[in-house]
């Protein structure tokens, strides 16, 4: 069988790709894959169905709401955890794997530490007082390549 979500096929959006990828895995009966995959489906139809949409999302838009289900899977599994909740923790990783699947490749500390020097230095940035000039510009930088806690912390570092 193959069934690869993966694997983005050559000219197909991400919203197409999403629902090929859960038509494949009703296919092949990865009830795990399903779950996540129904949940990214009807994220993007909330998206499509805003005003001004008109029914379709793009990429840009899809991974930014990949993104923000993949935090919201991340603190649900760091929270189920404290509690002792293994059975959900479960549940959630299992659901963030297929998620991550589909986000691009996220930078190591010491990449997003290199970009982040250069942001710096080009906004002309000297102190602290100077964050909140440069945290939209890093933001835009490593858009979709790193988590924005470790940006937000690595720029502090820099600026202190």
């Amino acid at each position: 069988m193959d069934y690869r979500p993966w694997t983005k096929k050559i000219g197909m959006t991400l919203q197409e790709q999403i629902n090929a990828d859960v038509i494949s895995a009703m296919k092949a009966k990865d009830e795990v894959a399903l779950r996540a995959l129904r949940g990214l489906k009807s994220a993007l139809l909330l998206a499509a169905s805003e005003p001004g949409a008109n029914g379709v999302v793009s990429d840009e838009s899809a991974l930014k709401i990949f993104m923000k289900l993949a935090k919201q899977r991340k603190e649900s599994l760091d929270i189920f955890k404290q509690n002792n909740r293994e059975d959900l923790a479960k549940v959630e990783q299992e659901e963030l794997t297929i998620i991550e699947r589909y986000l691009p490749k996220q930078m190591g500390e010491d990449e997003i530490r290199a970009i982040l020097q250069g942001v710096v230095t080009g906004a002309g940035a000297t102190s602290a007082a100077d964050f909140g000039k440069v945290m939209p510009l890093a933001m835009k930088a490593l858009a979709g390549k790193a988590d924005g806690k470790v940006i937000s912390e690595i720029l502090k570092q820099l600026l202190a």
